[in-house]
């Protein structure tokens, strides 16, 4: 099969950058596994189902990625998938103190599962889930943020009209 690499998140929603990171790691290993989170501690904003339908529609005719959801330990799901590496995003430096701690406490609960992290493009090093959600909601345009499905959804469910500019 080849290397098998998780990307997990809560993706609520998934954005350009999101999508950035997956495309370059497609280029990396032969199949990536975008793990949606289920967290109970999180209230999001789009159900799994709604995370997991909205991910995949981005993806559409990405061969090498599949959309799935989990809950509980990255590591228990990296191995039930047959994933040795788990791919992480760096927006910024504020990112990295977190990333690099959940990075250690993965390994030592699995030492055989690496941690990969990857820069998005400059120009989404600002975006994150949260402010794509704080603009929309105020009415902004967020049409290069995410991709047009999610845009629409997000509309939907903040009950916002879609704005052609600031």
């Amino acid at each position: 099969m080849g290397t098998i690499a998780v990307y997990p998140g809560s993706f609520d929603p998934i954005t350009n950058g999101h999508l950035d990171v997956i495309r370059r790691a497609t280029k990396m290993f032969d199949r990536v596994y975008v793990a949606v989170a289920r967290n109970a501690e999180k209230t999001p904003l789009f159900s799994v189902a709604e995370r997991v339908a909205l991910a995949k529609q981005s993806m559409r005719g990405w061969p090498r990625v599949v959309v799935d959801d989990f809950e509980g330990l990255l590591v228990r799901y990296a191995r039930r998938v047959g994933a040795r590496v788990v791919i992480r995003g760096l927006r910024a430096v504020s990112d990295f103190e977190f990333e690099f701690q959940m990075a250690l406490m993965n390994r030592r609960l699995d030492p055989a599962i690496e941690t990969i992290f990857l820069m998005p493009k400059d120009e989404y090093t600002f975006l994150s889930s949260r402010v794509v959600k704080e603009v929309a909601g105020l009415g902004g345009d967020v049409s290069s943020f995410v991709p047009r499905i999610v845009e629409s959804a997000l509309c939907q469910k903040l009950g916002v009209r879609r704005k052609g500019g600031v």
